[in-house]
């Protein structure tokens, strides 16, 4: 599928019957090739955003998969540089690819650090937790940060309704429903239960203050709307 260095059909079957941690370690070693790594080009405009908001010090990569992540710390970080994910597959995978960066394997909704980080950034992520959850996502990111410390994470326009990607990724998350409702464990991975509005509501519940930035490299919509916008929470 994908390539023919991604996972076949029978491979992602397997992948999406496991739990999420089992799913993700299982796909770690062809994870790259598959259209769930966030491009390069998000990653890049992403950078291109937050660059003159720094230098930034110390950098956490939230839910860090593979390490794509570092594409954008790198460059804007000072320090240590650190990647948080639960799958031990796909943190072999990350230490592999950036041997100098700092891993930690940890669940990230009860992350272990306390006022350690100056930037955090998350990428494509979010879809893995249900909108109860979000909460406590956003209190450890924010209790991890040190004061003025800065939350960044792409998040995409919805498509139009009368477009086929809208109609794919609603019948996308319909499966999934019903998949978790008849198999267990659960996988938990949907791509309409975090609007940007209920995203900023949450994150100014954690404490943060939230601002968005148009990604204009990635393109408009045809109302002239930015395709993807980036958010910027801040602890104050």
């Amino acid at each position: 599928m994908f390539s023919p260095q991604g996972p076949s059909l029978r491979e992602l079957v397997v992948q999406a019957l496991s739990s999420v941690e089992r799913g993700y370690d299982l796909l770690a070693p062809k994870f790259d090739h598959t259209p769930f790594r966030t491009p390069d080009s998000v990653l890049d405009a992403t950078t291109d955003a937050l660059r003159p908001l720094g230098p930034f010090e110390r950098g956490l990569d939230v839910c860090c998969g593979t390490g794509a992540g570092m594409r954008t710390l790198e460059p804007l970080c000072q320090g240590r540089i650190t990647g948080v994910d639960f799958s031990t597959g796909m943190l072999a995978q990350a230490r592999r690819a950036h041997p100098d960066a700092e891993w930690a394997q940890a669940d990230v909704l009860a992350l272990p650090f306390a006022e350690a980080f100056d930037l955090a950034v998350s990428f494509g992520a979010l879809g893995h937790f249900l909108p109860a959850e979000r909460s406590s996502l956003f209190a450890g990111v924010y209790r991890a940060l040190r004061p003025n410390g800065l939350f960044a994470f792409p998040i995409g326009a919805p498509p139009p309704i009368t477009s086929g990607q809208y109609w794919t990724l609603r019948g996308f998350d319909l499966a999934m429903r019903v998949r978790n409702a008849v198999w267990r464990p659960p996988f938990v991975m949907y791509y309409g239960t975090c609007p940007l509005h209920a995203v900023r509501d949450d994150l100014a519940a954690a404490g943060f203050t939230v601002t968005t930035a148009p990604l204009t490299a990635l393109g408009r919509r045809e109302d002239g709307s930015p395709k993807c916008r980036l958010v910027l929470a801040r602890k104050t």
